[in-house]
């Protein structure tokens, strides 16, 4: 089983990004799948999640501006995340439930 997030990096206030994490070895189409972040010194916290029917939750903090979706054919999720703000600053990791994690990735916004 593997999760690796790629897209992270360095935006200014009001940028956009776009996460991905590619999955292998879980049943993709079937998987509950998730977006938490954790800034420092702070818990971490789920931001999205997309189930199998394609229903999505957000975290208040980011209603409006970002967007879970999943692509079957390449089993990856996306987080697409818009009017980025200081306060996104976090690593941001795919989850995938059973303990599944993702590495992580660095996502800095700059005021």
């Amino acid at each position: 089983v593997q999760l690796v997030e790629s897209g992270g990096g360095l935006v200014q206030t009001g940028g956009s990004l776009r996460l991905s994490c590619a999955a292998s070895g879980i049943n993709f189409r079937w998987s509950v799948m998730n977006w938490y972040r954790q800034a420092p010194g702070r818990q971490r916290e789920l931001v999205a999640t997309i189930n199998s029917s394609g229903s999505t939750i957000y975290a208040d903090s980011v209603v409006g501006r970002f967007t879970i979706s999943k692509d079957y054919s390449k089993n990856t999720v996306y987080l697409q995340m818009n009017n980025l703000k200081p306060e996104d600053t976090a690593i941001y990791y795919c989850y995938a439930g059973f303990d599944t994690w993702g590495q992580g990735t660095q996502v800095t916004v700059s005021s």
